[in-house]
């Protein structure tokens, strides 16, 4: 089997993730260029049962009251240091799969950074629900897509079927939390991590380049 590239997973749930994100585009846009981008989520009933009948078991472990709390003041500090206006999103009935489904359908018609640009943005920064069918067709609308097709992306056999590779390959790569970034045989977990990757990124891109001359 051909050994994969540079890839990061993200999660739009996730605050370290928005904040990676903001790194990554902000700080390397060479970097974003040249990985692989993959989504991670908590699959709902109907991914979770096909996953066990394969064998699939996802390390998620749910958070506790007091790891909650922490991240509740770490992200606010991490956000000030970098300038960042946001709010923490109040989540009535979280439906993950609504929204990182959405990305898989809006990234097959060609909008997949433009759509988690405006997911990102919509959680964090407006505080929006995007476990919510109609905020999908309205950042589906917002970027010029059939808004129908990124709200009902949730239900759509095709997309899910995407979906559900999606989540087998955060079953063999071992990733237990986003940011997540792989480069060759090295791991880095968190967005405080991200140079580093960025450095093993660049480091082989640099190898690559001498061979070529």
């Amino acid at each position: 089997m051909a050994r994969r590239g540079p890839r990061w997973y993200f999660s739009f749930r996730s605050p370290y993730s928005w904040m990676a994100y903001r790194d990554l585009t902000g700080s390397h846009p060479d970097v974003a260029e040249r990985i692989e981008w993959l989504p991670f989520w908590e699959p709902d009933e109907s991914a979770q049962d096909h996953l066990e009948r394969n064998d699939i078991a996802l390390p998620y472990v749910a958070m506790s009251k007091e790891k909650h709390l922490y991240i509740l003041q770490d992200v606010r500090r991490l956000a000030r240091a970098r300038g960042l206006e946001m709010v923490w999103p109040v989540d009535p009935a979280p439906r993950w799969e609504v929204s990182h489904l959405a990305y898989l359908a809006a990234d097959e018609l060609g909008a997949g950074r433009e759509f988690i640009d405006e997911t990102y943005r919509a959680r964090w920064e407006l505080g929006e629900d995007i476990s919510d069918p109609e905020t999908m067709g309205r950042i589906g609308k917002t970027l010029g897509l059939d808004p129908l097709v990124l709200a009902g992306a949730h239900q759509d056999p095709q997309i899910r079927e995407r979906g559900l590779a999606a989540l087998s390959s955060l079953h063999r790569d071992g990733v237990f939390g986003v940011p997540f970034f792989i480069s060759g045989f090295d791991k880095f977990w968190g967005v405080d991590r991200l140079p580093d990757f960025v450095g093993t990124v660049r480091a082989h891109l640099d190898r690559h380049t001498v061979k070529e001359d």
